[in-house]
């Protein structure tokens, strides 16, 4: 697994095997920034993520290293928040754009939207067989704080899964298939 483009191009992300992480593959990861940027490399510089579920972080620091100025990550294991970390520092990456929180989803939703965090871009990446997590995070994410008008929310899922048409405010505007994965893009209706 590698950082596909930006400032930390080609460097390697390390992974733990056994663990129930799938991370999102270096292909998958190249379409979603290639829809995201639409031919400009600059469509990501000075935004604001939120990574749920972030397993290895490989979606924010793709993001940061597309020049993202903060990215919040989200993930409740600790060996898979002790890897992101471990990731970010081989990277030697500014302690002020990003927060690893260590704790469930909802919980930090809830603290993030209580400080008066706004994303530009919130990536989802729940185990595929927790169906019910999708539905409950965009329906916060909807009545939230966090996203403004022209917030995108990015859902990866089993290509097999329907994600939800709408969920509160947040309806699906695009659906990518690629190979097993799926990737489900979500604005503010």
């Amino acid at each position: 697994m590698r950082i596909i483009a930006g400032k930390y191009r080609s460097r390697p992300l390390r992974t733990l095997r056994g663990l129930d992480l799938r991370p999102t593959s270096d292909r998958l990861r190249e379409t979603l920034f290639d829809v995201l940027t639409a031919g400009n490399p600059e469509a990501l510089a000075e935004t604001v993520w939120l990574d749920l579920y972030a397993g290895t972080g490989a979606v924010g620091i793709e993001a940061l290293s597309r020049g993202a100025r903060s990215v919040y990550f989200v993930e409740s294991s600790p060996k898979a928040a002790g890897l992101i970390r471990e990731n970010i520092a081989s990277l030697k990456i500014e302690t002020e754009s990003y927060e690893v929180l260590q704790r469930e989803v909802n919980v930090a939703l809830r603290r993030l939207d209580s400080q008066a965090v706004v994303c530009d871009y919130c990536f989802l990446d729940p185990p595929y067989r927790q169906h019910e997590d999708y539905e409950t995070v965009l329906g916060f994410l909807s009545q939230s704080r966090l996203l403004k008008p022209g917030s995108v929310v990015i859902a990866e899922h089993a290509s097999k899964f329907e994600s939800p048409q709408r969920a509160g405010a947040l309806e699906r505007y695009r659906k990518l298939l690629q190979g097993d994965a799926g990737l489900s893009f979500y604005g503010v209706g």
